[in-house]
């Protein structure tokens, strides 16, 4: 069957994409909020919430090649795929807000116990639906611009959740803290975005079709399907390249913080969100907020320029820049189907991150009080690195048909696993590689996050580290050996196959 015929309506698009935007209702909130939850509202120490947060990511990694090998065997009516995003998504929801429920009149021992399973369980969940969820896309079509379009509507999706979790929760939390607590308001809070999560993977299920099937029925061992995955270089090079890609991320993600929060000057920030009309004078004891949205979200800096130690005004710069950030990937993912057409999946991300690389470095020679260079790196960064987003799960496909052209068999469940794997290790790694370089170089202590070797720590790690870890990303895509020529010759030539006479037919409808 042509390429022409596995073309992707709107609605299937947006269908899909819907799917990972109910991810990333867990994912953003986890790498923005879990930490500060188990913390400051569960009630637990720093030590036991970062065991907490590191080992059911790890075993969350584990958890994906298992999946991989269990849904490349499922046989269903709809799919391989689709059944396990269907069958995860009631219990996904349950369990997210069990996840963030802080039980009343525990023993600490106790709570420490019901926060390690519930953490472990949505991670597990997570893999249960993620990972056939994200090879999906690879099987809904086997035309390679159609795939780039659908990574584009998908990602475009995954930011605007991006942008309502880091934009809404908190303040949601407060609203339903009112009368209440702020464990009230966090399970209030999780309880409106798992109903959302709901029914986006309900969505995700009644609008999407498994198109792309083996040639041939799966008959071999995991043993064979992984020793088969072995031998494929572009899989083995996207593996090290996605524990770097995702180590990078939540890497940057920790640094990125305390550098706004401890290394930018304060007295610049609030002329910056003055000059946006979001500063007023300090309110007196006792006084009452002023009305208005932005006031009820949180926006506004009362405060004395002179005075900024206790004040929101890191916050609020913080969540411009934040704001900022992902409108800009949004707007430039939307040109990076036509950029991949263009040159090429492996042409354009060397680009990215290449220039990613240049721009993180650019950070470091930043004085405190550069503020509006802060805002320009944080756009230009984002025009470098946008487009490489959607293309490099769209490069994870070509991986799977290259098994196939390869094989003969097709097993794009274990390649998305063995995928999830590297992505869940680096986001674990990542974050716990920041605290490690923090404590070993720079001598840092919770208790001081603003001792002068821990400041410099901040700016070393989102500079210099993260150019590292971008050069190191680009350093194996370089090696990457799937070019745009090659990609095109595959799936011409895994289409002759599929219709060949004596061969099962590989495209359903």
């Amino acid at each position: 069957m042509n390429s022409s015929d596995q073309k992707l309506s709107f609605l299937e698009k947006v269908g899909y994409s819907g799917g990972d935007a109910a991810a990333n209702f867990v994912f953003m909130s986890m790498i923005l909020y879990q930490l500060n939850f188990y913390t400051d509202v569960f009630g637990l120490t720093a030590g036991a919430a970062a065991a907490i947060l590191l080992w059911p990511r790890l075993w969350d990694a584990i958890v994906d090649p298992v999946v991989g090998l269990l849904a490349d065997r499922t046989q269903s009516r709809w799919g391989r795929f689709r059944p396990w995003i269907l069958a995860t998504a009631l219990p996904w929801a349950l369990v997210m807000v069990l996840a963030y429920t802080t039980p009343k009149g525990w023993s600490p021992t106790s709570r420490i116990i019901y926060a390690a399973l519930t953490n472990s369980l949505l991670m597990t969940l997570y893999s249960m639906n993620n990972m056939p969820y994200s090879a999906l896309g690879g099987v809904m079509t086997a035309d390679l611009n159609e795939r780039a379009r659908l990574n584009s509507y998908r990602f475009i999706a995954v930011n605007m959740a991006q942008f309502i979790v880091g934009g809404f929760t908190l303040p949601l939390v407060a609203r339903f803290s009112t009368g209440h607590d702020r464990q009230h308001g966090w399970q209030m809070t999780m309880m409106v975005w798992s109903v959302l999560c709901l029914m986006l993977f309900v969505g995700t299920f009644l609008t999407t079709r498994e198109r792309v099937q083996p040639m041939v029925k799966t008959r071999s061992t995991p043993r064979q399907d992984l020793a088969c995955l072995w031998k494929n270089e572009p899989w083995r090079i996207m593996f090290l390249m996605t524990l770097f890609h995702f180590a990078l991320l939540s890497f940057r993600g920790g640094a990125t913080y305390d550098y706004y929060h401890h290394y930018a000057d304060k007295a610049a920030m609030f002329a910056w969100v003055s000059h946006l009309g979001l500063a007023a004078p300090p309110l007196a004891p006792g006084g009452i907020m002023p009305g208005g949205v932005l006031e009820w979200l949180g926006y506004v800096v009362h405060a004395d320029p002179r005075h900024l130690a206790g004040s929101n005004v890191a916050d609020v710069f913080n969540s411009l820049v934040n704001m900022t950030n992902t409108l800009t990937i949004v707007i430039m993912i939307l040109l990076s189907a036509s950029f991949a057409k263009r040159f090429g999946k492996k042409a354009v991300a060397v680009a990215g991150f290449g220039l990613s690389a240049l721009n993180a470095l650019a950070f470091y020679l930043l004085p405190p009080d550069a503020v509006s260079g802060m805002m320009v790196l944080t756009i230009t960064g984002s025009v470098f690195y946008a487009p490489t987003i959607p293309l490099i799960w769209a490069i994870y496909a070509d991986v799977a048909d290259y098994s196939e052209w390869q094989t003969g068999r097709r097993f794009t469940g274990i390649v998305f696993a063995t995928i999830g794997f590297a992505l869940k290790t680096g986001l674990a790694l990542g974050s716990a590689g920041f605290l490690w370089i923090m404590a070993g170089w720079f001598h840092y202590d919770t208790r001081f996050p603003d001792a002068t070797r821990a400041v410099t720590g901040y700016r070393v790690n989102v500079g210099l580290s993260v150019g590292l870890l971008f050069a190191v990303c680009l350093g194996l895509l370089c090696r990457y050996p799937l070019t745009r020529s090659k990609t095109v010759q595959m799936a011409g030539e895994l289409a002759s196959r599929r219709q060949a006479p004596g061969v099962e037919e590989g495209v359903t409808l």
